[in-house]
């Protein structure tokens, strides 16, 4: 632990940052697909719902690589740093759009009607009275797929994307001490998730105050 703190931190920053950019990334493109899903626009709602099925269908691994490879022999290579953390923007968005559009479907319809009546338009409408309702209503499965994507992360390895497992592979292929280095690397995932977990809980409590 201490002779290779450096590569810990530097595998710890950089799964951060990854973590850090998917959870923004993923969170608004869910909220995007998650209108599309419920839109009355035939084509919007037809592309939301495929959307959906095909990434949650596929395995991560599969979106990770389509991101490193795809631009790859389009002529604009990716590093593993960023086509991972697009990757997982992705792969997470999708479950994510299902968690907002449950809880979209969940808002009384009555609240869409008054704001129509009142003079909003349909993006008004979901910007300022039903998405900020449909999101308290869904933060506990907001919050574990918050988390699962932290844990997801480790993908990032397979691209070289320099996260926490890839420095871990590094360490326990020079040391050959391979249980004590994912030992302390579950701590610093830890780390992350742990706190999440506990923010999630105590935001659903107050908001359930509320």
């Amino acid at each position: 632990m201490t002779d290779y703190f450096g590569l810990y931190m530097k595998g710890f920053l950089g799964t951060t940052l990854s973590s850090i950019l998917a959870l923004a990334g993923s969170f608004l493109i869910g909220a995007l697909i998650a209108v599309f899903r419920i839109t009355t626009v035939r084509g919007l709602r037809w592309f939301g719902t495929g959307y959906v099925e095909f990434v949650r269908n596929i395995p991560l691994l599969l979106v990770v690589y389509a991101f490193y490879y795809g631009p790859s022999a389009l002529g604009f290579p990716l590093d593993g740093f960023t086509a991972g953390t697009i990757g997982l923007a992705v792969y997470t968005s999708a479950f994510i759009a299902e968690a907002i559009r449950a809880g979209i479907m969940a808002v009384p319809k009555g609240q869409m009607e008054a704001a129509r009546s009142s003079g909003l338009n349909y993006i008004q409408t979901m910007q300022h009275v039903i998405l900020p309702q449909a999101i308290k209503l869904v933060i506990p499965p907001l919050g574990n797929q918050f988390i699962n994507l932290i844990k997801n992360s480790s993908v990032l390895t397979i691209v070289a994307g320099l996260d926490l497992m890839y420095f871990a592979d590094s360490i326990s292929t020079e040391t050959y001490r391979t249980f004590d280095t994912y030992i302390f690397v579950a701590l610093f995932y830890l780390v992350l998730t742990l706190p999440l977990s506990y923010g999630v809980r105590v935001w659903e409590r107050r908001l359930q105050r509320n």
